[in-house]
Formats: C-alpha cells, sequence, structure tokens
C-alpha cells in the first residue's frame, strides 16, 4: 500500500523538497531503502552514504539537506528532528497493515463475572481475569494473560501473550506489555532472626501510569507497605528488575537487564545503559544518565552523566590494575611517610 509523500507531510508536518505525488511503500535504512522506500539520516557521519541512497525520498535536517542537495537526487522531508519524524512515519506505516483485534472475549477465556470488562476490549484464548478486575475500552490481552483479583487495565492498553498483572496492581492508557512480564510479584523483603528469614508481607501495589513499555521478562515487585510506582511514558527494555517499592520517574529509559534494588527513588528524564545496577534506598535526581554496566552505590543530587566502570582491558593487564588498586592504601600510607621524612631532612638542612 503506497503514501503520497505530501499525505505524509500532512500528517507529520516538516517541509517537502520534491513532488508531493510522489508514492513510497514503505521506510527502510539507508542501506536497504530501494527506489519505492523514504529512509531517514540522523547522523550526520552518514551523508555520504545518504547522498548515494536509492531511496526515493529521505528525512533529513536542514543541515544535512544542504550538503547532500546537490548529489542526491531523490525528494527531502526537512525537519529539525529527523529520527522523532522517522519514529512517526514508521508508526505511520505500520498502521496501514495493522490488523486490530476484534473485539470480544474468547471462549477458551475464564472470565469472573465481576470483572468489568469494556465491550471494545479483545481478551485472547485462555486469558484469567479474577475477580473485580476492570479493563478499559480498547484495551487488548492476548492469549494466555493473567489478570488478578482487582487489578485495572487502562484504554488502550495491550498486554502481549503470557503477560502476568497481579492483584490490585493497576496501569493507564496506551500501556504495552511484552511477553512474559511479570508484575506485582512479592518484594524481597524478610527479618532476620538468628540466621532465620521471616517473611514480611508485601501488600503495596505497581502502580503504572501511561504510555509505559514494558518490555519482555521484566519483573516489578509490588510494595510491601506502600506501592511501587511507574510514572507516565517510562519505558522498561527487556530482562529488568525493579524491587519493592522504588518510584521511577516520567519518561526515565532504561535498557535491557538494568537491576534497581528496593526503595530506590529515581527523577524524570533519566536514562539507563544495559546492566546498569541501582543500589536500594538510594534517591537519583532528574535528568541523571547511567552508562551501561555502571553501579550506582550513591545517590546522585546533581544532573549528568555518570560512568562507574574500569575501561575493558587484556585480562592480564586488568589483573595488574586490579593488583595496583588494592594496594592504592598500603602505597598512599607509604608515600605519606616518605613526604614526611623529605619533609624532616630539609627541615635539618636549612637549619644547617
Amino acid at each position: 500500500m503506497g503514501t503520497r509523500l505530501g499525505t505524509l507531510v500532512e500528517r507529520l508536518g516538516g517541509q517537502l523538497v520534491g513532488d508531493p505525488n510522489l508514492e513510497v511503500s514503505g521506510i527502510a535504512p539507508l542501506t536497504d531503502a530501494g527506489v519505492s522506500h523514504i529512509s531517514f539520516l540522523s547522523n550526520s557521519k552518514l551523508r555520504a552514504q545518504a547522498a548515494q541512497s536509492q531511496a526515493a525520498a529521505l528525512i533529513v535536517s536542514a543541515a544535512d539537506d544542504a550538503f547532500i542537495a546537490a548529489s542526491y537526487t531523490g525528494a527531502r522531508i526537512v525537519t529539525s528532528n529527523p529520527y522523532v519524524y522517522f519514529a512517526r512515519a514508521a508508526q505511520y506505516f505500520a498502521s496501514l497493515t495493522e490488523i486490530v483485534p476484534a473485539a470480544g472475549i474468547h471462549p477458551s477465556a475464564s472470565v469472573d463475572a465481576t470483572a468489568q470488562v469494556a465491550a471494545s476490549a479483545h481478551i485472547g484464548a485462555h486469558v484469567t481475569v479474577e475477580p473485580g478486575a476492570v479493563i478499559g475500552e480498547g484495551a487488548v490481552i492476548d492469549a494466555g494473560c493473567y489478570i488478578g483479583r482487582e487489578a485495572v487495565i487502562g484504554d488502550g492498553t495491550h498486554f502481549f501473550a503470557n503477560v502476568t498483572f497481579h492483584a490490585y496492581c493497576q496501569i493507564g492508557a496506551r500501556g504495552i506489555i511484552h511477553s512474559g512480564a511479570v508484575i506485582g510479584t512479592d518484594g524481597f523483603g524478610f527479618a532476620n532472626e538468628g540466621g532465620v528469614y521471616i517473611k514480611i508481607p508485601q501488600t503495596g501495589r505497581v502502580m503504572i501510569g501511561d504510555d509505559v513499555d514494558i518490555g519482555a521478562n521484566t519483573t516489578i515487585d509490588r510494595g510491601a507497605l506502600a506501592d511501587t510506582v511507574i510514572e507516565d511514558g517510562v519505558k522498561l527494555d527487556n530482562q529488568i528488575q525493579i524491587g519493592h517499592n522504588c518510584r521511577i520517574g516520567a519518561h526515565t529509559a532504561m535498557a535491557g537487564c538494568v537491576g534497581v534494588a528496593g526503595s530506590a527513588i529515581i527523577g524524570k528524564y533519566c536514562t539507563f545503559g544495559g546492566a546498569a545496577m541501582v543500589l536500594g534506598h538510594l534517591t537519583i535526581t532528574d535528568r541523571v544518565h547511567i552508562s551501561s554496566g555502571s553501579m550506582v552505590s550513591r545517590s546522585i543530587l546533581e544532573p549528568g552523566q555518570y560512568t562507574g566502570f574500569y575501561p575493558l582491558a587484556k585480562n592480564a593487564e586488568w589483573e595488574k590494575s586490579a593488583a595496583i588498586v588494592r594496594n592504592l592504601a598500603t602505597m598512599r600510607d607509604k608515600i605519606r611517610a616518605l613526604e614526611k621524612t623529605i619533609k624532616t631532612l630539609t627541615n635539618h638542612q636549612d637549619e644547617s
């Protein structure tokens, strides 16, 4: 199904340079784009590649357009943020072929009589919906999902197959939870008495805002007494662990395998690279960016980029560096003693 460039610009904005009646069939990366595709240039290092692209049209910034205009023969859509424009264009092309699940409840689903399921919602095969649960307008619950007692799912939210959403948890509108995610598991709470662990009941909830994406096999623990809170617009990748009583601020994004221990408070518009770790009971302010693999072991009260790991090295070199680090305290004491001796000798020479 083709789309006129003029139609795309009418929907998404931007300045079109070229024929508005030119049709494109989809969006593709620079290296793969053919004569029926639109592509995008968001990295100025690829200007030369873009100038030679076979794409029918390119999404570019004004600066990049000025660079490639003389050599690129296709149409261009000039915009302030080509990558965001690409994302919205990709959404549009995907919508043209999207299959919307039919409203209704599959015969194999088990939906309690006290649950409230909107008539426009889709409940897939072998879904379980417990008493008192609420499922909003246009929500899509794919096969094999479990919706716990009195859980609330907002309008237009989509659970992919085999999501577990435990009792009393809530998610707002337009959310996406991918397969295997488990929301509302017990937090890791135990008291120790003479070496024996006594379980602390986890009676809080998980409260998730609007427009939140949660990746496959990610787990979010319910609070011990108060709630675990995921604010609007948060994006969580696959295999992330969020501990009990955490709060993740609006529009924060975390890449795969991030771990956040209990009661950590993370601000708005933060980013966390893959496998970053956050210790419990810490506070991280707004607009903090944590590099991949870093360990956050103290609260961060100023915005900025933070990194906490050694640069990669050959194992033998790393072992030498580690040995030096282990002996830093001893080396410091020796240097201080040497400085003291030098100072004493210098004073004696001055007196003589």
